[in-house]
């Protein structure tokens, strides 16, 4: 896998590396396209092929390079990206472990950092290197508060939580607990898998033995299938919510029938075809997949829409920040983060974007969307 993610990455590099003069914007993207977050960077390297050519009338650079799902790896990455490519903003990374180390790159080198990633903490609490760092994934607070105000609303008063033990897993175990005194929810466990787990079972059996009206599982990509099909394999026969994380049609594939009613908060990409005709969100939704199937052949998926969203953005706030400064320039990168910070009403796959300085995630209720698993496919929960 690694060998044809290089040439693939060759490539890209090769056909999209034009001239290096000053007025050239060249993007650094940072992507899981191998190891345990493989699902998740996978569709985000074939959609770099579907991104614009240009922005702000200026000529776009792709410079793609595969993290393995290692933070460290990540960080080496970032380092090359800005000092070797001197990139005008990195991208990535598609895993919340790999990151967070990225956010001290982006301080280092002022460069802004454009997350794939969906956690929380990797743009709270404002302070001085997340005024460097963005994301297009909706915060676990505002996903987490929907999905669970829904549970409440069900009739569920005690809720057993499985997650991964990661940035992603604990920040959404987090929420839940908090929230969930408020609404008369009582978490009955907090019990933790690592990604590349290939068996849930103790954990799951645990969940069962405090007999919860319902449970609530926090992982992303198809990791998230263990728990719910182990859940299921054992007689669980209680409502099961997920996370936003589990979007993707792989999910759906490898769980079959053990994922079927699963329901979660998720993205307008995800249930656009469910979408009035000339809904905002659907528009945005189907620009971007005649893009990509012109480009790759087939439909993309969330975590392929995580990458087109950043670039929309950065589209957006480029021509802002050419007006003072030429790429390449460290005057560019803080013009193109302060442009970034400024971007209002921008309907993206992942939501509606109100950028701010003391918010770089910018979404509210309006982004969030009850989803259930319903026949083999995802659809808008009625």
């Amino acid at each position: 896998m690694k060998i044809g993610f290089a040439r693939v990455s060759i490539l890209v590099a090769c056909v999209l590396y034009g001239n290096t003069a000053n007025a050239e914007i060249k993007i650094g993207i940072v992507i899981s396209a191998s190891g345990p977050g493989s699902a998740l960077g996978q569709p985000q390297l074939k959609t770099v092929a579907a991104l614009p050519k240009e922005i702000g009338g200026e000529k776009v650079t792709y410079i793609t390079l595969d993290d393995e799902s290692d933070s460290t790896k990540g960080v080496q990455n970032a380092r090359r990206l800005v000092i070797q490519d001197k990139v005008d903003v990195l991208v990535g990374s598609s895993l919340t472990p790999v990151t967070m180390p990225m956010l001290d790159v982006a301080l280092e080198s002022k460069t802004p950092l454009l997350s794939l990633a969906a956690a929380t903490a990797i743009v709270q609490p404002m302070d001085e290197k997340r005024a460097w760092a963005f994301k297009v994934v909706p915060n676990d607070d505002l996903m987490a508060a929907a999905i669970l105000k829904h549970i409440a609303k069900s009739g569920v008063k005690t809720l057993g939580y499985i997650g991964v033990s990661d940035g992603y897993g604990e920040g959404y175990y987090k929420e839940v607990s908090r929230l969930a005194p408020a609404l008369g929810l009582t978490v009955t466990t907090h019990e933790v898998y690592a990604r590349a787990d290939t068996s849930v079972t103790g954990q799951a059996l645990k969940v069962m033995s405090t007999y919860p009206d319902a449970v609530f599982i926090a992982s992303a990509g198809t990791p998230a299938v263990l728990p719910q099909q182990a859940l299921r394999e054992r007689g669980y026969a209680g409502k099961i919510f997920q996370t936003h994380g589990v979007a993707s049609e792989e999910f759906i594939k490898l769980g079959g029938a053990n994922v079927e009613g699963a329901i979660f908060a998720g993205e307008a990409f995800t249930i656009a075809a469910d979408l009035p005709t000339g809904d905002p969100f659907r528009r945005s939704t189907e620009e971007f997949v005649t893009a990509y199937e012109a480009a790759n052949g087939q439909k993309p998926n969330m975590f392929a829409a995580h990458l087109w969203d950043v670039v929309a953005l950065i589209g957006k706030a480029a021509p802002d920040a050419l007006k003072t400064a030429k790429p390449g320039t460290t005057e560019f990168r803080a013009a193109l983060r302060d442009a970034l910070e400024r971007g209002q009403n921008i309907y993206l796959n992942n939501g509606l974007s109100n950028m701010s300085k003391a918010d770089h995630n910018g979404y509210d209720e309006r982004s969030a969307f009850l989803i259930k698993v319903e026949g083999g496919k995802f659809r808008l929960a009625k």
